[in-house]
């Protein structure tokens, strides 16, 4: 086989349809859905949650979410006028389907505890969202088991 112009233009163009082709097969199995399932429903409800932080954050004693090794995290609600309510929603990014939401429903004295030794390790996002009052407020924070 004589080596031309012609034979390299050919073999050029056939990798380069090859590497596109390879392209189309990896990019057909990445998972390209969107984080939440209706993603234009929240988006148009940003402002709301946008409030609710800055409720949060006006709060003279924010609330508190600290770990508690392995077995439980446990949440310390500010002390606040009027009956809290709302719910934990324990959110892991790399996988939506161990996600799970409780209601936050704290003692007394503002404490709720939660199991969490049925979690999988790695990154985990705690977001609560709750009520007290008339108001609303939201807060949201990272944990690593």
């Amino acid at each position: 086989m004589k080596w031309n112009w012609g034979t390299g233009i050919a073999l050029f163009y056939g990798l380069f349809m090859l590497t596109m082709i390879l392209f189309v097969i990896k990019s057909r199995q990445v998972d390209h859905s969107l984080v939440v399932d209706n993603y234009y429903e929240e988006d148009i409800r940003y402002q709301e949650h946008i409030n609710r932080v800055a409720n949060s954050q006006a709060l003279v004693t924010d609330l508190q979410i600290a770990q508690k090794g392995r077995e439980a995290v446990q949440l310390q609600f500010p002390d606040i006028p009027g009956e809290i309510s709302g719910e934990v929603w324990f959110y892991r990014p790399n996988d939506t389907s161990r996600d799970f939401k409780i209601p936050a429903n704290p003692d007394q004295n503002g404490l709720l505890t939660v199991d969490t030794k049925q979690l999988l390790p790695g990154r985990w996002k705690v977001k609560v969202a709750w009520q007290a009052g008339e108001r609303q407020f939201y807060k949201e924070h990272e944990l690593y088991f």
